[in-house]
């Protein structure tokens, strides 16, 4: 599996008195956004509920392959949203820097599944007391989100680098999407 990178890059528009955004020179290179995700701790997810109301929770998660993996319960409800409607978003915890993901996340229960192994040994690597023992775990199924969309800025300067990346190939967000 290759490395998701954007097709396009532009601006973000915003209302005319939030200021000069700059133009083309002054967006947010992706490599910059990609140490970030990986630097994470962890990250928000917002899906829609019931009723279309907003839920967002922190949860744990690994990049693998330009994918955003991440585990939960189906007691959960963050879960019960996605499988219902996978439309999601995921944001960076930070105070000086939004980055925020928008695509639709994919169940992956298959251990046989190209981002499997690659997302278990990355996850084991980032938070050892989930895991124990020298034993390969058996694969725990998770979420995985590959960005159709994405947003970031600085609060140092702002509109200025404000920048807005879209992907291809990243699917429409539909109901139910797994992949076994």
């Amino acid at each position: 599996m290759s490395r998701r990178v954007p097709a396009s890059a532009r601006p973000v528009r915003f209302p005319a008195d939030y200021g000069e955004p700059g133009g083309q020179g002054r967006l947010l290179p992706w490599s910059r956004v990609e140490e970030r995700l990986r630097a994470a701790p962890n990250d928000w997810i917002a899906t829609v509920g019931p009723g279309s109301r907003p839920h967002a929770r922190p949860i744990d998660g690994v990049r693998v392959d330009g994918a955003l993996r991440f585990g939960g319960s189906p007691e959960t409800r963050w879960v019960r949203n996605v499988m219902a409607n996978p439309a999601a978003s995921i944001h960076v915890p930070s105070a000086a820097e939004a980055i925020i993901i928008e695509s639709a996340a994919e169940q992956v229960t298959d251990p046989s599944h190209p981002l499997a192994a690659p997302a278990t040994a990355a996850s084991r690597q980032k938070y050892p007391p989930y895991f124990s023992g020298d034993q390969e775990p058996p694969l725990r199924p998770f979420w995985a989100l590959r960005p159709q969309t994405a947003y970031a800025w600085t609060l140092e300067g702002f509109p200025r680098g404000a920048t807005r990346w879209s992907f291809e190939n990243a699917g429409a967000p539909g109901r139910g999407r797994q992949t076994r």
